[in-house]
């Protein structure tokens, strides 16, 4: 039998709410200004592009760290354009991977990404099933702690 989450909304007020995780973290939520929102909060539909980062992002760096790749750093970027229509689902996403290590092996990275898409991160499979996902990625090299230290 599958692994069962679960997570709640409670409405605060107008269309502000709080979301609970089962482990009891909190998300703010809200709506744009132009349809009665306050902008006080994370909207849904990006929290689902927030959800496709994270997701991948904990992949990428576990298979990196097993590559024992010296990564320092690794930001995330996600954008996304949603259809004009309702439900107004996302029709392209787009993923950055920004890599910043020492000596981080291309092909690493490239193949990280990979099992992350293909194989392992369940939100870029939900999100597949309406949107076309590109990924792209650049490796920053690190500066040596010593450089770091001196300023």
């Amino acid at each position: 039998m599958g692994e069962h989450k679960s997570s709640k909304v409670i409405l605060r007020d107008d269309m502000i709410f709080t979301g609970y995780s089962s482990n009891g973290y909190t998300i703010p939520l809200d709506a744009d200004k132009a349809v009665g929102g306050h902008d006080g909060g994370v909207a849904p539909m990006e929290l689902l592009l927030t959800s496709l980062a994270g997701c991948t992002a904990m992949d990428v760096i576990s298979i990196l760290r097993k590559k024992k790749q010296q990564v320092t750093g690794l930001e995330v970027q996600v954008k996304g354009t949603r259809a004009e229509k309702h439900p107004k689902v996302y029709t392209e996403i787009w993923v950055k991977f920004i890599v910043t290590g020492h000596n981080v092996d291309p092909r690493a990275v490239e193949r990280s990404i990979e099992l992350s898409r293909d194989r392992y991160c369940g939100a870029a499979a939900t999100l597949r099933q309406t949107a076309t996902l590109h990924y792209d990625y650049e490796i920053v090299e690190a500066e040596n702690a010593s450089e770091e230290e001196g300023k």
